[in-house]
């Protein structure tokens, strides 16, 4: 196939195949070359499965011509992010150290997702554990960024390889998982549209359990109406159609949210806003002293509930072949005691209690999603600029903190010229308000626009 079969999203992928125009199998035959040709440069893949996503994809064209249509995913080719348990395929966490039994069964997501119709191609690298915002793998690899195919740049995490894989145009969709930002980031990083849902929306049995608090499941998409499609298909939840953005009232909370930005984020977010406000959105600033909270809650959550999940003894064990940044933060969990763990969980109740209230008086919070452009993987060997790559998940982590479904949209469009490197726009909304959240980010990206996509 010449041209990308969802080059105008899945809803038109779905009118060709049931005009009888393109067959499942040929679109998941020009994936499976598309990978043979680019991921050996790219690394997007942790293992492809050919030869089932082939049979899977005869068995959906037969069953679509006996008249049995799934509806609107049916014979949509993903990649799954590799801490999610796929039945029949290995699941590593990222990690050289066994862990699969820590995974258990596949779970509910993707049973749904093989109901609906859609063709698992294979799974996508991640960090280890899941546990890191810039992408690095030290013990499985990195995936590249593709928006630079001459310097090696941090592709985000953890859900890298998703992000990479569909950047490239390697799947349709791919899934990642969300506890601080794992979906957004590399979405922000590549260019793409990210949704993190919210906590409990998709269930997470089958899925690397990081930390059961904040885990969340979302998918990486091109598009905010690819992400309607998937989020009504999976969850029956109908997202109202673009709607007029006239009296919304957008909060630009403060401080920590807009501290420390790259000039062309900065420029790209502010052009964003007067795109709005000439769409009639309400722009305010609210004082969120909270977020400072982010270095002290964060941590001993996660800290403590991943050294929970793999136990000490294991860990110490897994620690001298794991990447190294991912074993520190990790570590972190030992010294967390019962007490200040509790205090942690509390206090993150009280800041979901203090969000909803926040949410009385306007709509959604909005901020660049990454504070920076993606960095070269050379530029982490400076101590400077590798601690400013931890500012990776400064924002998007809040989100997580308090409690919000959110949304990340790109905007390196917005440059003049066009920016050569991804920018994202973040938009949060309260738990459980995740049709309307992706109502008002379809409405967002017709005002400024989809993203530019990749050309390899």
């Amino acid at each position: 196939m010449a041209i990308d079969p969802f080059k105008n999203g899945i809803t038109a992928f779905g009118a060709e195949l049931r005009a009888g125009r393109v067959s499942i199998e040929e679109v998941v035959t020009y994936y499976l070359q598309r990978i043979e040709a680019l991921d050996s440069k790219l690394g997007a893949y942790q293992l492809v499965d050919a030869e089932g996503a082939l049979k899977t994809a005869k068995a959906l064209d037969l069953l679509l011509a006996s008249g049995n249509d799934l509806g609107p995913l049916m014979g949509v080719p993903i990649g799954v992010k590799d801490i999610i348990t796929v039945k029949g395929l290995p699941v590593t966490n990222g990690s050289l150290h066994p862990t699969s039994h820590l995974n258990g069964e596949e779970g509910l997501v993707i049973k749904k997702l093989r109901q609906l119709g859609c063709v698992i191609l294979g799974k996508t690298k991640t960090v280890e554990f899941a546990l890191g915002s810039t992408g690095v793998n030290e013990a499985r690899g990195t995936p590249w960024n593709p928006w630079d195919m001459q310097h090696h740049r941090v592709p985000g995490g953890s859900s890298s390889g998703s992000a990479v894989a569909l950047a490239a145009g390697l799947c349709a969709f791919s899934l990642g998982t969300d506890t601080g930002g794992s979906v957004r980031i590399p979405a922000c990083y590549n260019g793409l549209f990210g949704h993190k849902t919210s906590i409990g929306l998709w269930p997470t049995d089958g899925v690397f359990p990081l930390s059961p608090t904040l885990d969340s499941i979302g998918p990486l998409c091109r598009t905010a109406v690819d992400a309607s499609v998937i989020h009504e298909s999976v969850n029956a939840d109908r997202v109202v159609k673009p709607l007029s953005l006239k009296g919304f009232r957008f909060a630009r909370p403060a401080p920590v949210f807009f501290d420390a930005l790259d000039e062309e984020v900065a420029t790209c977010f502010d052009r964003a806003v007067k795109i709005l406000e000439k769409e009639g959105v309400e722009f305010v600033d609210i004082d969120l002293p909270e977020s400072l909270e982010r270095d002290q809650v964060f941590p001993l959550i996660v800290g403590a509930e991943l050294i929970s999940s793999l136990g000490a003894e294991a860990f110490a064990n897994a620690r001298p072949k794991m990447d190294t940044v991912t074993s520190s933060r990790a570590a972190i969990g030992l010294d967390v005691s019962a007490v200040d763990y509790l205090i942690a969980k509390n206090r993150h109740e009280q800041l979901k209690r203090l969000a909803e209230e926040a949410f009385n008086h306007v709509d959604a919070w909005v901020s660049p999603t990454v504070a920076m452009l993606p960095l070269s993987i050379e530029d982490l060997q400076d101590p400077k600029k590798a601690q400013r790559a931890l500012l990776s998940s400064r924002n998007t982590q809040l989100g997580n903190l308090f409690g919000l479904c959110a949304s990340t949209l790109p905007i390196q469009q917005l440059a003049v010229p066009c920016g050569k490197l991804p920018i994202g726009f973040q938009l949060m909304m309260p738990s459980n308000a995740d049709s309307e959240l992706l109502a008002v980010s379809q409405a967002i990206e017709q005002v400024i626009g989809a993203g530019p996509r990749v050309d390899l």
